[in-house]
Formats: C-alpha cells, sequence, structure tokens
C-alpha cells in the first residue's frame, strides 16, 4: 500500500556563508534566482548590440557611427522634410490667396489656423499668454480693443513690421514724458479726469473740470477730444476701461508722468511671409478681430 502520511513542506536548501560576522549575527551566500540572473545577462547582451548597431561612443574627433548608420538629427530633418513636402500644396495655396479669401474659405482658414496657432505658440505666446489674453503691459489679443488697428491687413502690418521696432515700417508712436512738461497736481488732476471717461471712481473732491482742460491742452491731439484714441498713432481709447498698464490712480499717475515706449519685434525679419499671413488669420481669429 502507498504511504498515505501526510508530507510536509519541503526543507530549505541549504545556504552557505560568507564567513562574515558581526555581533553574532552571520552573512549568509544566497543565490540570485536564475531567472534574475537571465535576465542581467539578456541585458548585457542588448547593451553590446547596441553599441553595435547605433551611434555610441565618442572618439577623438568624431564617434562610432554604427551598422545601422543611424541619426537622431537625420531622423528630424527626415520628418521635417516629409512634412514640409505634405505642407506643400496648402502652403502655396495659403500665399497665393488673399487675407480675406483665407478668412471666407474654411480649408484655407482651418490650415491657417493650425499653422498660425503653432507660430504663435512658439513667438507669441511668452508675451501675449498662451491663448492671447495679455498681461499687464502686454495687450489682450482676444478683446476688441486695438491700438494699432484689429483688421486683418492692419494686424498682419503689425506682426510684420512691429511697434518701435529697428523696422522703418514699423509703428513708431509712443507717449511722451509728462513729468517734465506736467506739474505733479496737474498730473494728479487729469489723472482724476481720465479715470472719469471710463466711468471709474474718482478721489473725493476732485476737479474734474480742470483736469479736461489739462487734457484738452496735452493729452486730446493723440487721445481726441472725447479721449477715444487714434489707430493711425496708436493711442489708446480712455473711455472703454480696458487698460495695458492698470486703471489705479497710482498707475496712471506713473505712466502719464514717465509716459510708455513698450517694443514689439518686427516678426516679419524672422518669420516667412505665409507663416506671418497664417499667424495675422490665427491672432484674429482668437474673437477680438475687427471685420
Amino acid at each position: 500500500m502507498k504511504d498515505q502520511r501526510k508530507r510536509g513542506p519541503k526543507p530549505p536548501a541549504a545556504v552557505g556563508k560568507t564567513g562574515h560576522e558581526w555581533d553574532g549575527i552571520e552573512e549568509l551566500n544566497t543565490p540570485l534566482p536564475r531567472w534574475w540572473l537571465w535576465l542581467f545577462y539578456a541585458t548585457i547582451v542588448w547593451a553590446i548590440g547596441y553599441w553595435v548597431v547605433y551611434p555610441a561612443w565618442p572618439l577623438v574627433a568624431t564617434y562610432t557611427h554604427g551598422v545601422f548608420n543611424w541619426h537622431a538629427r537625420s531622423a528630424v530633418e527626415t520628418a521635417l522634410a516629409s512634412l514640409r513636402t505634405k505642407r506643400r500644396p496648402m502652403m502655396r495655396r495659403l500665399g497665393a490667396a488673399s487675407l480675406q479669401e483665407i478668412a471666407s474659405t474654411p480649408e484655407l482658414l482651418d490650415f491657417a489656423r493650425a499653422l498660425g496657432g503653432r507660430a504663435f505658440a512658439d513667438n507669441c505666446a511668452p508675451c501675449h499668454g498662451a491663448g492671447g489674453g495679455g498681461a499687464r503691459d502686454y495687450p489682450n489679443l482676444t478683446d476688441d480693443d486695438w491700438l494699432w488697428g484689429g483688421k486683418l491687413a492692419q494686424i498682419q502690418q503689425t506682426i510684420t513690421h512691429g511697434v518701435r521696432s529697428d523696422d522703418p515700417k514699423g509703428h513708431q508712436g509712443d507717449m511722451p514724458a509728462w513729468g517734465s512738461t506736467l506739474k505733479p497736481v496737474q498730473i494728479s488732476t487729469v489723472a482724476d479726469y481720465v479715470r472719469s471717461l471710463s466711468g471709474l471712481s474718482v478721489e473725493p473732491g476732485a476737479d474734474l473740470a480742470a483736469g479736461k482742460k489739462i487734457f484738452a491742452a496735452n493729452c486730446s491731439p493723440c487721445h481726441g477730444p472725447e479721449g477715444k484714441g487714434n489707430q493711425q498713432i496708436g493711442s489708446k481709447n480712455l473711455t472703454d476701461d480696458i487698460w495695458l498698464y492698470g486703471s489705479d490712480k497710482q498707475t496712471l499717475v506713473q505712466t502719464i508722468t514717465n509716459g510708455s515706449d513698450d517694443v514689439m519685434p518686427a516678426w516679419g525679419q524672422k518669420l516667412d511671409p505665409v507663416t506671418i499671413k497664417a499667424l495675422a488669420v490665427y491672432v484674429w481669429s482668437l474673437g477680438g478681430g475687427e471685420k
């Protein structure tokens, strides 16, 4: 008859010792699992194969090119060349079309927005924000307040030639520093009047009549008698409660005192004409473009 007695677990295999002992604690010489060893050996073989197949080792004046002669740089260049080939027909259509034709043709508009959006993210977003919402000192491109005009052709002109840039065709108007002409009390008075043009509260006892006279004598030639601005010279509309530097009294006093001469680069010196056209369409389509 077979032995029906229940067999217990196998006793653990004997484990050698390294001979190291600390305070009665001996270090065992436990072998590594076989699967782990084979995996480790496989990674060594893989590494040697990688060194042979791909560029890996630096030399004195060059490097090992590998059996496949594959390079990351050439792979990127090949991918970019392939992308340019795919884009070429649409790029030609975009270059030949007018801005109005692009805006009215869904296929061209979609392509221009995709191309312009990428150019915007690479070049414009650091100042105007990822969505074109702007920041303090940088215009919001999603509203309907434009210093130099928000029509397609005007946006293209501004992007191409910049503002107060080194391009002679760029916009050159600036706001003078009135601190050298007006007294501090006059600047404070006209600042209250400017705030009132947008319906903002003014300091108690502010002499708005005096502020209006100072404004008429010094500010109206650029901002207009009613403060509505002039896109021909880039003067701001002071009645819409949209502010580039801030609307608080202290900021207005500082702006009037020191003036402003911010610079926008002439992107026509860095980007090709088709990309500029796509970028103009993209900015125009953000929501604030004028018809």
